[in-house]
């Protein structure tokens, strides 16, 4: 196992490279001057200007930069914020515990209402059960994250009061009052995010457990006498996970990316916002770390899939 996962690393290794130079050779391309702000202050002299634009290299060739980024972010130093005037690595480390919580907890959700609901619609197909099912996942499936964010907030915080619709770090608040506090305000953005990545696992549940549940290794395990519960559970729905676990695992992008907006809408100060003001403010580095810090996350999530594999199919092995 160690072997494997040690391996898989190094295979990604080039990927990351790769995307990391693509993001940098686009951003150094795109127009915009992270020291624009500078340049049209009247109070800094020019030749300050010029001082730090040789600081930071911002005139030098692309290859040149890109190079200096490398080797600077393998030693930890992730650059410096032109807007915030912190670092990098600071402001990321701030926003990537919120962003992760709200990421995560809107996946348990997900899979907690599709396994269940895909299962159950698997084994009575063509019912009212399952088309009702069927109907929502679609219906769920359909309406964008931004439409059904702002639905929330217009019932229950606009008109019901129930539910806050700002997200807060420093919440005034000790003990048990502040994880309820702390929990309502998760709920509006993790059931959005939850809610419309569950009606698409649901339909692709369902499609991989009736692909499994019609084969001749179900038919024999029923045949020996073992109880319907056990045969679904161990024989059916395992095997149907794998598909599910590479959907997910390839899903991750996605799912990062409608975080974005969902922080926009409920002024998450997750590492999406950051980037949403980073690339207002044209604050390449910040740009640039936000955007490799999703890469590493999506080849993290990648090979967590793949160590699941080995949990849920002993055929495959590690080697």
């Amino acid at each position: 196992m160690g072997k494997y996962i040690l391996r898989r690393l190094i295979i990604a290794l080039p990927s990351l490279l790769g995307i990391s130079l693509i993001l940098f050779v686009l951003l150094a391309l795109a127009p915009g001057d992270p020291f624009g702000e500078l340049a049209s202050n009247a109070n800094i002299p020019p030749e300050v200007q010029a001082a730090l634009r040789a600081k930071f290299g911002i005139d030098d060739p692309i290859l040149v930069r890109y190079l200096r980024w490398l080797v600077a972010m393998l030693h930890g130093d992730w650059g410096f914020s032109f807007a915030s005037r912190i670092n990098v690595d600071q402001l990321i480390l701030q926003r990537v515990p919120t962003t992760l919580f709200v990421v995560g907890s809107s996946q348990i959700l997900a899979l907690a209402i599709a396994l269940p609901v895909g299962v159950y619609a698997a084994r009575r197909p063509y019912s009212i059960f399952d088309q009702i099912a069927g109907t929502f996942a679609f219906i769920g499936f359909s309406l964008p994250t931004f439409f059904t964010g702002l639905l929330l907030i217009l019932i229950f915080s606009v008109n019901l009061g129930w539910l806050p619709f700002v997200y807060r770090v420093d919440i005034a608040a000790t003990g048990w009052h502040w994880y309820w506090e702390y929990f309502k305000q998760a709920i509006m953005p993790v059931a959005v995010l939850g809610l419309f990545q569950a009606a698409s696992y649901t339909r692709y549940v369902r499609s991989a457990v009736l692909d499994v549940i019609r084969l001749d290794y179900v038919t024999t395990a029923r045949s020996k006498g073992l109880d319907e519960s056990k045969v679904i559970v161990k024989h059916v729905v395992r095997n149907a996970l794998i598909p599910v676990v590479t959907l997910v695992a390839l899903q991750m992008p996605s799912v990062f990316g409608g975080a974005i907006v969902t922080e926009q809408i409920f002024r998450i100060p997750g590492i999406g916002s950051l980037l949403i003001t980073a690339i207002l403010a044209n604050d390449t580095p910040v740009i640039m770390a936000v955007t490799f810090v999703f890469a590493c996350l999506v080849v993290v999530f990648n090979l967590m899939a793949d160590i699941i594999y080995g949990w849920l199919d002993p055929r495959i092995s590690y080697r």
